[in-house]
């Protein structure tokens, strides 16, 4: 027979340093799971004194092989450190009850600050076609696996991580790191992984695998070159630490920007209070303050939290015991980040609880300083317009990609890829955000635009483009001049001697006399100004047909009732 020594403890503590570095777990007690963690240690090491103190464990081994177990009592328990360990399980029970929305409901509401509202066609930037994002994530991904496929050595021994959205140089791009393939590949390379590949995100062609910088601290590592790891026990033993973002600075270095926060009520409502930033290869770490971000940083604000914080506010708005859900909304199903103006945001619909078709309007969020914005639109919500994107094509069994909501000369729209099964974008589409039936589809986005296009002007309530839109003026001669199908319309398109640097652009519905307007013909015409070189006109007059008309009479107006009364 033995009785429980100060083995015990010995094993007790492996025991729990063992699991506290397996978890990653900060030493600071004002985090839940770390104090939950310090209750279960406490309880256990006062088990053990408390058990030596009032007897002893006796181990016995029975005929039949196997250890009986018991306690032979010889004194009273004490109870000073039984009464510890439960003060200690009280305290954690009234912060965790206390943390609770019920008695923090303004905290909850508030936690995200008061929306600015917004006018969505002055504040949001009126996007070039040419730089709308096209490629999204999983094609991203796609993208830069075939990348990687055409270095096969290569491709043995790494993976891809986590694609990240972000502004490099003024572009908008996927940045994707290489990681370890497995224990063997970082044991052979613990200097780190060569490189991370670059995907536009407004082209699919455009795609680069830099290999100047190495990757050593990843979540593919291991050991001491594991990035959760060395983020905690190098730059964070006492701050909660999440979303591990992949960004470039502006000279191309990669760096992990890691959120640090703390929770605001007990052990509820988690605010971002800044970032660590870590050197990719050498794992210098430097902390920042919210306010003191570098400008290349383009996230700070975890999705998470912010989507919380929404759906808090309006839960909230008038309480807890709401229950005729009076004013309450949600965000919609889904989010993207967008880029406005050179600024990051999450952008997401709000509806009303209990509507799942439709959106009271829109809220985008500074990914950094979390401002908020909301677009009083109602209209339809992502979902919505994702399925009208695609019943527009049925026969193709095409898949709509998360829409993207952006500000077409004035008009919310979403805009969205349609895919085939293989993930490849096969079309492109526009769907009013004011009503879910007017859509645009095209084999290219000029293609989709003109369609979209014709279905507001056959749809003019769901247009907010009206005649003050800003228009120019111009008088010129025909350099060249084309015409092609698009969607069952006649599109000509040309070019004039006296500013080659444009071409203008217009439906046959727009003129007659575009059918007959040849290379060297005077024409006029009114177009809106964009900054695309490809102008869209409002008017065309071929001006040398005018002045045949006018002294020839070869073009003639006839009136059918003056031919009426001379038959």
């Amino acid at each position: 027979m033995k009785k429980l020594s100060t083995a015990a403890y010995i094993i007790a503590t492996v025991f729990f340093v063992v699991n506290a570095v397996n978890v990653r777990l900060n030493l600071n007690p004002l985090y839940p799971g770390t104090a939950f963690f310090y209750c279960i240690m406490l309880t256990v090491y006062v088990a053990i004194w408390v058990i030596n103190k009032a007897g002893k464990i006796i181990f016995t081994r029975m005929e039949t092989g196997q250890v009986a177990v018991d306690f032979e009592r010889k004194a009273p328990f004490p109870k000073a450190p039984i009464i510890l360990a439960v003060a200690a399980w009280a305290v954690y029970g009234v912060v965790t009850v206390g943390s609770t929305v019920f008695f923090n409901v303004p905290a909850y509401r508030d936690q995200m600050p008061d929306y600015r509202v917004g006018s969505f066609s002055s504040e949001v930037q009126a996007l070039d076609i040419n730089q709308i994002p096209i490629v999204d994530k999983p094609l991203a991904t796609k993208i830069a696996e075939k990348k990687l496929g055409e270095k096969p050595s290569l491709g043995s021994q790494v993976v891809l991580g986590e694609p990240t959205i972000q502004t490099v140089n003024g572009e908008l791009v996927w940045v994707v790191p290489l990681q370890h393939s497995g224990f063997f590949k970082w044991l052979t390379n613990m200097s780190g992984t060569p490189g991370y590949i670059v995907v536009s995100a407004t082209n699919s062609q455009d795609v680069e695998y830099v290999e100047d910088y190495k990757i050593k601290y990843q979540p593919n590592a291991y050991l001491l070159s594991d990035l959760t790891f060395h983020t905690r026990y190098t730059a964070a033993l006492f701050n909660g630490v999440t979303d591990y973002s992949f960004e470039l600075d502006d000279t191309g270095k990669p760096h992990w920007v890691i959120t640090t926060y703390r929770y605001t009520r007990g052990f509820a409502l988690p605010e971002a209070t800044g970032v660590i930033i870590m050197d990719a290869a050498t794992g210098k770490s430097t902390k920042y303050a919210l306010e003191d971000v570098p400008s290349w940083v383009d996230r700070v604000q975890p999705e998470d939290f912010i989507i919380t914080q929404i759906n808090n506010k309006g839960q909230y708005v008038h309480g807890v015991f709401n229950w005729a859900d009076k004013d309450k909304y949600k965000t919609s199903t889904g989010e993207i980040i967008v880029y406005n103006n050179g600024r990051c945001y999450l952008f997401t619909g709000i509806t009303s609880v209990g509507a799942d078709e439709s959106a009271i309007g829109f809220v985008m969020v500074d990914m950094v300083t979390k401002e908020p914005i909301m677009y009083q639109l109602a209209g339809a919500t992502e979902e919505a317009a994702q399925r009208s994107a695609e019943g527009k094509v049925q026969q193709y069994g095409y898949y709509a990609s998360f829409p993207l909501i952006i500000n077409f000369e004035g008009t919310p729209t979403y805009f969205m890829t349609l895919k085939d099964i293989d993930g490849l974008i096969k079309q492109y589409a526009y769907v009013s955000v004011k009503d879910f039936l007017v859509v645009g589809v095209g084999e290219s986005m000029q293609d989709a635009k003109l369609d979209y296009e014709k279905a507001l002007r056959q749809n003019p309530s769901s247009s907010t483009i009206t005649d003050s839109t800003n228009t120019a003026e111009l008088e010129g001669t025909v350099y060249r001049i084309n015409q092609e199908i698009v969607a069952g319309e006649t599109v000509y398109r040309f070019i004039l001697n006296e500013h080659k640097d444009m071409v203008f652009e217009a439906q046959g519905s727009v003129s007659e006399m575009l059918s007959l307007t040849r290379e060297g013909d005077s024409v006029k015409l009114i177009y809106r100004e964009s900054q695309s070189p490809i102008k869209e006109l409002v008017s065309f007059e071929n001006t040398g047909f005018a002045e045949i008309a006018q002294h020839t009479g070869d073009i003639i107006a006839v009136d059918p009732q003056a031919e009426e009364e001379t038959a």
